[in-house]
């Protein structure tokens, strides 16, 4: 998949929300390894594999919502968006969406001290995930807060994939699998914020084309992920 040039988008919040939506086409649940994965046609390698490897993303996520922090200037949005952060790191030991998929990681079969030390890192996964970090830091705040809305399409992909996970890999412990359970309702109240924002602050076509930009930056950010993981992992 490969980035798109600026889009046309059509002024007026309800045209501009369909056009944020339409990308769900571009999103990382179509990906040949992630329908392989729902579909029940993964090793046990090819997951340890996919869940290493995911893991420095988790791990990115609240440097990506920090750096969105620290160039955002209203104080609401702030004040909403640092929750992102403290789901993810928790604010003890044992807690938050990072130790969630650790224990996911064990339930796998791995343990911490690889996932953590990234022997199993993949460098186009690792050169995907600093673009994406990078691309938040250097770039307006609206439009990275834009890039995070392929969580449109999270609530769908976490129950599919939680059903397929149960179904297909009962040799993970079912207790693993909270990270999934926890997004099931953690993604649709993220994404009605950052909808919110967005829509808010994109007025014009030139803000709307740039935020639909951002969005599909990030769906190219996952893709080469996925793709990365799909090619280290062929059997």
């Amino acid at each position: 998949m490969t980035t798109t040039a600026t889009t046309t988008t059509p002024t007026g919040a309800d045209g501009f929300v369909e056009t944020l939506r339409a990308h769900s086409r571009r999103y990382h649940d179509q990906h040949p390894f992630h329908v392989r994965m729902n579909a029940g046609r993964l090793s046990r390698r090819q997951i340890r594999g996919w869940v290493a490897n995911r893991y420095y993303y988790q791990e990115n996520i609240p440097r990506k919502d920090a750096a969105i922090l620290s160039n955002c200037p209203d104080l609401e949005v702030r004040r909403r968006w640092i929750r992102r952060i403290v789901e993810h790191d928790g604010t003890a030991a044992g807690e938050g969406g990072i130790e969630a998929w650790l224990r996911l990681g064990e339930a796998a079969g791995l343990t911490r001290e690889e996932i953590r030390d990234h022997r199993h890192l993949v460098p186009g996964v690792r050169f995907a995930v600093d673009a994406y970090v990078n691309f938040a830091r250097t770039r307006p705040w609206v439009e990275a807060v834009a890039s995070s809305l392929t969580e449109l399409f999270a609530p769908d992909l976490m129950a599919a994939r939680l059903a397929a996970f149960e179904r297909w890999y009962p040799w993970i412990d079912p207790e693993g699998l909270a990270y999934f359970r926890a997004r099931l309702e953690q993604a649709p109240r993220d994404c009605e914020h950052a909808l919110e924002v967005v829509t808010a602050h994109c007025l014009s076509a030139e803000s709307q084309a740039r935020a639909v930009d951002a969005l599909s930056f990030k769906c190219d950010v996952l893709w080469s992920l996925m793709d990365a993981i799909d090619q280290a992992y062929l059997e």
